[in-house]
């Protein structure tokens, strides 16, 4: 796992480019690149690709490309660099669909309360635009409900890990009981018990409040649940292909 492979090492080139353009020109690079709520003016069609080579800092590059570089290279090497790329930038997509998803939700949610609530189409969209509202609508609606709603309207993605996340599930699913070290606490681990450890994580803080920092739990959800399908699909054809051809 020494040498990093070919698709990885552009990959890891791309994101480095990108990570220092933003430094750059700072938010003209995530008004442009940043995955944006598909509602929003903001909204660019080519951000579901570029959001996954933008990082928020060099902490969330650095774990990224390593975990690239670590789970990434065997994948390739077995696959061949056009199955990975296609299965990374896959596990990607899977990633921000399921978060926009949870998003619109949020977003729908309130719209229909404010609508419920007297205000017309015009004083909905002023504000998902401003955040400003009538101190009595606040109170019929909630508080916590209408910044949920705000949040997700105004939410900006970056990063590679949705992608990563489905690298990791097909890490784990050719190799089961390859012993992986944590660093806390720095104790071995098998792949098959840390990638489900991760995305239960995951699961429990997308759906509590004890997130901890602005982290899209559901798009490394929708990264590693299509990571799954995409491998459990393939095995599924190797299995029904080795049938046909007499293969047990």
């Amino acid at each position: 796992m020494g040498r990093v492979s070919e698709i990885v090492k552009h990959l890891i080139i791309i994101n480095i480019i990108f990570f220092v353009a933003s430094i750059v020109f700072g938010e003209l690079m995530y008004d442009l690149f940043a995955m944006h709520y598909p509602k929003n003016s903001d909204f660019i069609i080519w951000q579901p690709i570029t959001h996954m080579f933008m990082h928020g800092d060099i902490s969330h590059i650095l774990f990224n490309m390593f975990g690239l570089w670590m789970f990434g290279t065997p994948l390739e090497q077995m696959w061949g660099k056009k199955k990975f790329i296609f299965y990374y930038l896959s596990a990607g997509f899977g990633a921000v669909l399921i978060q926009t998803i949870v998003y619109h939700y949020d977003v729908n949610l309130v719209t229909k309360l404010l609508s419920e609530n007297g205000l017309s189409n015009a004083d909905i969209n002023s504000f998902f635009d401003t955040g400003r509202l009538n101190t009595s609508i606040i109170q019929l609606v909630g508080e916590e409900r209408l910044y949920s709603g705000f949040q997700s309207y105004k939410a900006v993605m970056v990063g590679a890990s949705g992608a990563l996340y489905g690298i990791l599930v097909g890490f784990a699913m050719l190799f089961p009981n390859v012993q992986l070290m944590l660093l806390f606490p720095p104790i071995p681990i098998k792949a098959k018990v840390l990638v489900p450890l991760l995305i239960l994580f995951d699961l429990f803080f997308g759906f509590t409040s004890y997130s901890v920092g602005p982290i899209a739990h559901f798009a490394h959800i929708g990264g590693a649940v299509t990571g799954f399908i995409m491998m459990w699909y393939v095995h599924r054809e190797e299995h029904r292909v080795g049938h046909k051809s007499g293969y047990h």
